[in-house]
């Protein structure tokens, strides 16, 4: 994503490139190294490709006319860039750059940069920011402020999780309105020191406002329980649809993914990373598009900012979360890379026996991983390129070569697999749940739960 902020919609009138930058350009810059005295540009060559200095230093020498020598004008070093008139088209060299000692560039001809500002484009929450969303989202504060726990039927049991109950509820007043309820217990909340989670995961569902991310419409407290009443998608789990299948072929793997880059996008502009990205945190609604659930390991820690915490499903965490390097959206990236394998494949590239032993496994990299026959030559780049530099996502790569984001962010085409679903009560997309039958947990009233 900076790369498309930084080069804008055209070849751009480039200011300082900070050191943070220059990292998030690795995943579409190829990195090509020289050695001291290395001609880099020749004067008078016709190029087509731009250059960012990553390590190192470059004179830049100009010769007026045949019988004259070269004359330096000046020596650029890390941050500086060179050759970008070459990106707008055929362009003759005015000058000779050449290395001074071991030099690395970050390049990328003209060619790639057109299809990356052709291609995924930059990916904002502009289309989401329109006076008419605002208004709808106006309108749907303004409703449910006004009801309460009571004003719901509880159906049935849609699923369960560690600290967690969701329930699909209905509108006693209004049977055609159905949602999901997750219901947490607030002492086991405490008991396992989860606070923070809680309460980061309810401020950033609350702001994360992405057709591909799941509502949180409003929230509520007891004296024993907090309640998040979400959007209901009945579609089920995409983890389910996998299992069924096995594998998805490219088409499908290329739509689910896009749904998730958006879902991504929205939440890296915000400063907010992911951190548990899998088959069973993406849940389908009605029509078969896919929106990203379940935020208790999510975070907002700012643009270009790190975290240091562990956290994440062990087949999916990053090299840099398990050596504790501290890390960024960059993490998100990586498990992109590993949820593609996986869904073109039917399992991930990385697992052993116990955690450990899948850590020992991942830091050891993706280029040890074999690929299966059925991941193509385009779709095995796109999993290395992300699980090698996983600097963000703003990539263009064959595999996504005429995929229709427009239509995506649109909701205008159609998803590769529409679900069964009979009406607003419909469950069953989900697995079977028991009722619950345990006894009430206890009050719990220390009142660090008052924003809900």
């Amino acid at each position: 994503m900076y790369f498309l902020k930084i080069l804008d919609t055209g070849v751009p009138s480039f200011q300082s490139l900070p050191e943070d930058i220059l990292s998030k350009l690795a995943d579409v810059l190829e990195e090509t190294h020289y050695s001291d005295s290395d001609y880099i540009i020749r004067q008078g060559a016709i190029g087509d490709t731009f250059f960012i200095i990553s390590d190192g230093q470059v004179k830049v020498s100009q010769q007026n006319s045949v019988n004259d020598e070269q004359v330096t004008v000046k020596t650029l070093s890390k941050g500086d860039w060179f050759g970008e008139q070459a990106l707008k088209g055929e362009d003759i060299r005015t000058a000779s750059y050449t290395a001074v000692g071991d030099v690395t560039c970050l390049v990328i001809d003209r060619e790639s940069f057109k299809q990356l500002i052709g291609g995924l484009d930059e990916v904002s929450n502009k289309q989401y920011d329109s006076d008419e969303v605002k208004a709808k989202l106006q309108a749907e504060a303004d409703f449910f402020s006004s009801v309460s726990l009571g004003d719901f039927n509880v159906i049935c049991t849609l699923g369960m999780g560690g600290f967690s109950r969701v329930e699909l509820v209905q509108l006693k007043n209004e049977a055609s309105r159905s949602f999901a309820l997750k219901v947490l217990k607030k002492r086991h909340i405490v008991d396992t020191s989860q606070q923070g989670h809680i309460l980061s995961e309810r401020r950033i569902m609350m702001e994360a406002h992405s057709p591909f991310i799941i509502r949180l419409y409003r929230t509520f407290r007891d004296s024993k329980c907090l309640y998040m009443l979400l959007e209901a998608c009945l579609g089920g789990e995409l983890w389910t649809l996998l299992r069924d299948r096995g594998s998805f072929d490219d088409s499908t793997t290329r739509f689910y993914t896009g749904c998730v880059i958006e879902a991504l996008a929205c939440l890296h502009s915000q400063g907010i990373i992911y951190r548990d990205l899998k088959p069973e945190n993406i849940i389908l609604d009605n029509r078969g598009y896919a929106k990203l659930v379940d935020f208790g390991f999510a975070k907002k820690v700012g643009l270009g900012k790190k975290t240091w915490t562990f956290c994440g499903t062990p087949e999916y965490v990053a090299p840099e979360i398990i050596l504790n390097k501290g890390h960024d959206s960059s993490a998100d990236c990586w498990s992109l890379g590993i949820l593609v394998f996986e869904l073109l494949s039917g399992s991930p590239p990385f697992s052993g026996s116990d955690p450990m032993k899948t850590y020992n496994i991942i830091l050891r990299g993706i280029d040890m991983v074999e690929f299966p026959k059925k991941i193509t030559k385009s779709a095995a780049n796109l999993i290395k390129r992300l699980c090698r530099f996983h600097g963000n996502l703003s990539f263009s790569f064959r595999w996504f070569e005429g995929f229709n984001w427009d239509g995506l962010r649109q909701g205008t085409i159609d998803s590769p697999y529409t679900p069964s679903v009979d009406g607003p009560l419909d469950n069953s997309n989900f697995d079977y749940f028991p009722e619950d039958t345990e006894d009430p947990p206890p009050d719990e009233e220390s009142g660090w739960d008052l924003e809900f």
